[in-house]
């Protein structure tokens, strides 16, 4: 018997202002036909927690993005974490223990890759007062004390400078995957 991992995937780019339409449902019946077992979804913005037997998280990615590109013909960013990567980059939260940072002004940016070095130094150097970015591993934290509507930096050009395929969830978001994800593996 094969042992089935829960994996958490997040689509980049979907169903923002009319780009890339998606219905969630739709995409629980596609990822179900891919041979995804137990698929969930939440809210709008392409989020996905399911059972899988690979060992291959860039190889799953790949299915995901392909399977979407036959049926709908775009091609959305697929990253995916399991869960327990998922409970690390919760347990490096650099912002935990301020009261002040509130869940819906916190955005985890999850990265494919780790950006390099000169890439890392970049982000780091960019004036964003009173922004704070923290980079851990394949996260990129982003605390935006006065919202996200107006940041100091815009997400384009972090980016660019990342040169990664990257997504963002905000905190709630985060926590209620890891939540959905945890209930699917107990």
């Amino acid at each position: 018997m094969v042992s089935m991992s829960v994996v958490i995937a997040l689509l980049r780019s979907v169903n923002v202002a009319g780009y890339q339409n998606l219905t969630m449902e739709a995409l629980r019946t596609l990822c179900g036909g891919l041979g995804l077992r137990d698929v969930q979804t939440y809210i709008q913005s392409g989020n996905l927690v399911f059972r899988e037997d690979t060992e291959d998280p860039a190889g799953l990615a790949r299915k995901i993005e392909d399977g979407i590109h036959r049926k709908y013909g775009f091609r959305p960013d697929v990253i995916v974490r399991t869960t327990s990567e998922l409970r690390k980059v919760i347990a490096n939260n650099p912002f935990t223990g301020r009261p002040e940072v509130a869940p819906n002004r916190l955005l985890v940016v999850f990265m494919t890759s780790a950006p390099a070095r000169q890439a890392r130094e970049q982000i780091l150097a960019m004036p964003c007062e009173p922004e704070e970015l923290h980079i851990k591993g394949r996260e990129l934290y982003i605390y935006y004390p006065n919202g996200m509507a107006r940041p100091k930096i815009p997400m384009a050009r972090i980016e660019k400078v990342l040169a990664t395929p990257s997504t963002g969830r905000n905190w709630n978001t985060v926590n209620k995957l890891l939540t959905m994800a945890e209930m699917l593996e107990g």
